[in-house]
């Protein structure tokens, strides 16, 4: 019996969820795609995220095959004073 590996995909954000960061995987011709960023909308069945380099992204919800909320980005350590 050989292992089974597998991950259970699952919508873990609503419309109460405007404003927050996300991540959100959708379908698109077969294939599975991401976004990542702030969502700025749901309404109408699309989804808008806008990303880390200001592109709005429009996904509409019957895409949707996973989503949940994301913690904000990293921010790299700041050098220490006499460092560079």
């Amino acid at each position: 019996m050989s292992p089974h590996f597998g991950a259970r995909l699952a919508v873990a954000i609503t419309p109460d969820d405007v404003g927050r960061r996300v991540t959100v995987r959708r379908t698109d011709s077969g294939a599975f795609r991401d976004a990542v960023g702030v969502l700025e909308s749901w309404r109408d069945g699309v989804l808008t995220v806008r990303k880390r380099d200001g592109t709005l992204v429009e996904i509409a919800e019957g895409t949707v095959v996973a989503a949940k909320i994301v913690p904000p980005p990293r921010v790299p350590p700041r050098p220490a004073a006499g460092e560079r």
